[in-house]
């Protein structure tokens, strides 16, 4: 190798971002993007939650805007359209939006008839109840909570709240 040759490598190598940086910043845009497609609404004019309960769940979202009527209805009509997919065991838009099988959902999927899915307005919103008794349900409705708090990067506390 010639030094001019390796002086353009090395100043490639230290030009160029990490890969695992880009490509997790990629995959962030991914999901926004595919998730305002899915969800019907911006999740830039909304808050997104996930919560862990000693029960199972929630996941909520709400209108950042008090006065906006319109991403409130579609974040209600969001819900209980996941509610009741959830309930029939498709979990086919939690997959669209990641790009991938969340953690927990094919023991969810299995388990469906142990675990309830209640879509319940709120204020600005609405929000998805999940509630079983059954241990091994509570433990993949948690695994796919944590990953949604990841994947969503919504700062939401991993350990149960209640």
């Amino acid at each position: 190798m010639t030094p001019l040759l390796g002086l353009a490598l090395l100043l490639a190598v230290v030009r160029a971002p990490p890969a695992a940086d880009s490509s997790s910043a990629q995959h962030a845009s991914d999901v926004d993007r595919r998730g305002d497609q899915a969800m019907g609404f911006s999740h830039q004019q909304t808050a997104h939650h996930f919560t862990l309960t000693r029960d199972g769940g929630r996941i909520s979202a709400a209108a950042l805007s008090a006065d906006d009527f319109q991403t409130r209805d579609a974040i209600r009509g969001h819900m209980g359209h996941i509610a009741a997919a959830f309930r029939a065991g498709n979990f086919e838009m939690p997959m669209f939006i990641h790009g991938r099988i969340p953690p927990g959902v094919k023991t969810m999927k299995r388990l469906r008839h142990r675990i309830a899915f209640v879509a319940e307005d709120t204020e600005r919103g609405a929000q998805v109840v999940i509630r079983t008794t059954d241990p091994d349900a509570l433990a993949a409705i948690h695994a796919f909570l944590r990953f949604q708090i990841s994947d969503h990067r919504t700062g939401d506390a991993t350990s149960v709240q209640d």
